[in-house]
């Protein structure tokens, strides 16, 4: 069923791309527009997390930057469905890879990498940019219960080959050293709310909440490096893929495991939002990131 899913994908993803990008892009404008401004969906949400991230904003500034990032989901959205048909001529003319130095540079140690990333900007479209250009790459994501939706949505997201290993899978771990043993990389999104027993208490953005702590578990077993990515829009119009240095994790380890648990993973979130704060009209403001973690 998910070849078939595949092959109709590809021609609709085929279809999609005879219409000019910018056009496309109207198009999930407008699914922007009635998502923030007619039908107001979580705007209260988005406009209460700019509280807590930006005090000092105006209202009228906070308006205005939560609507551009409703707005970017709309972009992306549009953008989604022709993923089964990119190549790498649409990489050469929509993608400019930054920072590729710090991942080849981790990749030479021969421990497969970490990614950490966050939702900022088409991650999904970065995933299969990265895959297409550097290689294997697994995804830690949740996956749909309905198994026909599943493959459907899968089979767009991992359309360049992009893999994918389930964050509730009783497996999972097994499933990551295996794939940091074959030097792939394996990507872990730290920007969302997680409560407990997977989460531990955070500062984000001056707030406590809870965030996830898998990957600083993870990344102290293994000692792989952990190289920060994001991606971006930049005033050019196309996909900025940034790699930033490896982050060192020792000066965060003490006796205590923890506090080390807690320590990496609070640095985990002052990275994340140094990068959002770079960019805050291209994250998701729409989740509920400031939820107790009591």
């Amino acid at each position: 069923m998910r070849s078939i899913i595949a092959s109709v994908l590809k021609i609709v993803a085929r279809l999609l791309r005879l219409i000019p990008r910018h056009i496309l892009r109207k198009m999930g404008g407008v699914l922007g527009f009635l998502w923030f401004d007619v039908f107001k969906f979580r705007k209260n949400i988005v406009l209460s997390n700019l509280d807590i991230a930006y005090p000092e904003w105006s209202t009228e500034k906070k308006i205005a930057v939560g609507r551009q990032s409703v707005y970017y989901l709309g972009y992306n959205f549009a953008d989604f469905f022709t993923m089964p048909a990119l190549d790498d001529k649409w990489l050469e003319k929509n993608v400019v890879f930054e920072g590729v130095a710090h991942l080849v540079k981790a990749r030479e140690q021969k421990k497969g990498v970490y990614l950490l990333t966050l939702h900022l900007g088409h991650g999904d479209m970065a995933a299969n940019a990265i895959t297409m250009r550097f290689g294997e790459m697994y995804l830690i994501t949740k996956v749909f219960k309905n198994k026909l939706f599943n493959d459907f949505w899968f089979s767009i997201r991992g359309a360049k080959g992009v893999k994918y290993i389930d964050a509730h899978s009783p497996t999972n771990a097994f499933e990551i050293f295996k794939a940091l043993k074959k030097n792939s990389m394996v990507a872990f999104v730290v920007d969302q709310f997680m409560g407990k027993p997977f989460g531990i208490a955070t500062q984000f953005f001056g707030k406590r909440t809870g965030s996830a702590y898998g990957l600083a578990l993870f990344a102290q077993k293994t000692k792989s490096p952990i190289v920060p990515v994001y991606t971006y829009e930049g005033s050019d119009k196309k996909m900025h893929v940034v790699f930033e240095p490896v982050i060192d994790i020792n000066p965060f380890i003490v006796e205590d495991k923890t506090q080390s648990l807690q320590n990496i993973t609070q640095h985990f979130c002052d990275k994340v939002e140094e990068i959002i704060r770079r960019h805050p009209e291209q994250w998701m403001w729409v989740h509920r990131r400031w939820k107790d973690i009591e």
